[in-house]
């Protein structure tokens, strides 16, 4: 499992060792990991070319003693001093082991004409160590230009974040490197593992140094920190759970099939389905193990009558009329888990914020699963600005809405009222950008919570093993190349996710 601590509970930590250590023991820590990370990518340092990013703060220390040790090692080495201001012990290390250093006045010459400087050329790995985790905003000075110019077959390492990424958010404002590899220092940090910052990271290695650090702010789990209720002997239909599915309408009678197909792979012991008679037709014939019932089309469902169940999931392909809005209600009324997705969000976005926070008021748990788009329309908010600071806002949704909020996207993010941490999941894939995949999710999800889970271990596991299906669906062999997939794709590789879980 990855934890990830904010900046100033990163500064604290590091504050309180360094009292009991030796000055500059634990920059030297720093280093020692960093020069050993770019080392094994060199595979074989005597003779490569290394281009240090120097900015004028301890992370431009880190870089220069660590081309100091690589320096030593046969590298040449060119620290770049984006700042008159660089850490002095760190230059006198690098000069000291026979680097050479680019002052800043003459890096602003050689920048000056555009395109990658010839002093650039023919380097083999660029070490960033321009802002490190307290940059904020845009790059400044000869920042931005600097970034620009790297040479563009150089491996690039960033030094605990890449310089343009927020390392709280993971938000980005204008120019930002993009490393192939991110080595941090004592924990991760949340904008490592949320986009746009994540996209930015590359693989990142984790180098311990000591921090003793408070609970963290955002986890992301691996797939072998993800548990989930096992059948024991026991275990009947009703035991493992029950999950009721409410979806599909006139027009997208897909999303009850693939929502119901889901939550059957999903764990439950049962699922029930209940809508118009024509979509429970197409259910039945596709998924004869659902048990069905037909709604009323034009009055108030009694639910109870649907039979019992531990969880229901509403709206995939519902559609957003009357019929709609009594199917959302009536669920949020009863006193079990409920899911609410697609058109059961455009629903509540629809009503007034009285009348959908009185429904979202509920003993239960709650989990509403928008992309940005959707949570855009139910926090009335822009969705530019939710795909920007994305853990702000789910943070923020969590709490307006008394809910637990999936955010689907390049990097899901889960938060419950009540704050830390927020849940980033980690195997998501652009492959599931196609029709439908948000249905198997809703069903998955559905199907986890009548297992018994909490609701933000649902929702966070749902999404797991939903991104590791994907990845699986479309290349089932890791021999062969990734192909398109399908939401049936995504929903028919289920089973081999959960058989990875341990």
């Amino acid at each position: 499992m990855r934890h990830a601590h904010s900046v100033a509970e990163v500064r604290a930590a590091e504050a309180e060792l360094m009292a009991r250590l030796p000055e500059g023991a634990l920059m030297q820590r720093a280093a020692a990991g960093l020069a050993s990370v770019c080392a094994r990518l060199l595979d074989g340092v005597y003779g490569t070319r290394v281009l240090l990013l120097v900015g004028g703060g301890d992370n431009g220390g880190d870089a220069l003693y660590a081309g100091a040790r690589l320096a030593r090692r046969g590298a040449r080495v060119t620290a770049a001093l984006a700042s008159p201001r660089a850490h002095e012990e760190g230059l006198a290390a690098l000069r000291e082991a026979g680097g050479r250093v680019l002052p800043s006045a003459r890096l602003e010459e050689l920048l000056s004409g555009g395109g990658v400087p010839e002093a650039f050329a023919g380097t083999d790995l660029v070490i960033d160590g321009l802002t490190g985790i307290g940059g904020r905003g845009a790059l400044r000075g000869l920042y931005a230009p600097l970034v620009r110019a790297l040479p563009p077959d150089a491996a690039v390492v960033a030094c605990d974040v890449p310089s343009g990424v927020d390392a709280d958010t993971g938000e980005v404002e204008g120019e930002a490197v993009r490393a192939d590899v991110t080595v941090t220092f004592g924990t991760f940090k949340p904008g490592l593992l949320i986009d746009p910052g994540a996209a930015h990271a590359g693989v990142v290695e984790l180098v311990d140094i000591g921090l003793d650090l408070p609970a963290p702010e955002v986890i992301a789990d691996a797939t072998a920190d993800v548990r989930l209720p096992r059948p024991g002997p026991e275990s009947d239909k009703y035991r493992r759970g029950v999950v009721g599915v409410l979806a599909g309408g006139a027009d997208y009678t897909g999303a009850a099939v693939l929502a119901v197909g889901s939550a059957l792979h999903g764990g439950a012991g049962m699922v029930r389905f209940a809508s118009s008679a024509p979509v429970v037709d197409l259910v039945r014939q596709r998924w004869p193990e659902a048990v069905t019932a037909v709604l009323p089309p034009d009055e108030a469902p009694d639910l109870a009558e649907v039979g019992r169940v531990q969880a229901w999931v509403v709206g995939p392909g519902l559609g957003t009329d009357a019929r709609a809005h009594r199917l959302v209600r009536a669920a949020l009324e009863t006193e079990v888990p409920v899911l609410v997705d697609a058109d059961g969000l455009n629903v509540l976005a629809g009503l007034p914020a009285g009348r959908r926070r009185a429904l979202l008021d509920r003993p239960a748990p709650t989990v509403l699963t928008p992309h940005a788009g959707e949570l855009a329309r139910l926090l009335d908010a822009d969705r530019a600005g939710i795909e920007a600071r994305r853990l702000a806002h789910v943070r923020r949704a969590a709490e307006e809405l008394n809910a637990t909020v999936l955010l689907k996207g390049s990097t899901t993010l889960v938060a419950a009222p009540g704050g830390r941490p927020v849940r980033a999941n980690l195997t998501g894939t652009p492959r599931l950008a196609a029709a439908g995949t948000g249905d198997v999710l809703s069903g998955l999800i559905g199907a986890l919570l009548a297992t018994g889970l909490p609701a933000p271990e649902a929702a966070a596991h749902g999404a797991h093993l939903h991104g590791l299906a994907a990845r699986l669906a479309s290349a089932p062999d890791p021999a062969l190349s990734a192909s398109p997939i399908t939401a049936f794709d995504v929903l028919t590789a289920l089973p081999a996710a959960f058989r990875r879980l341990p």
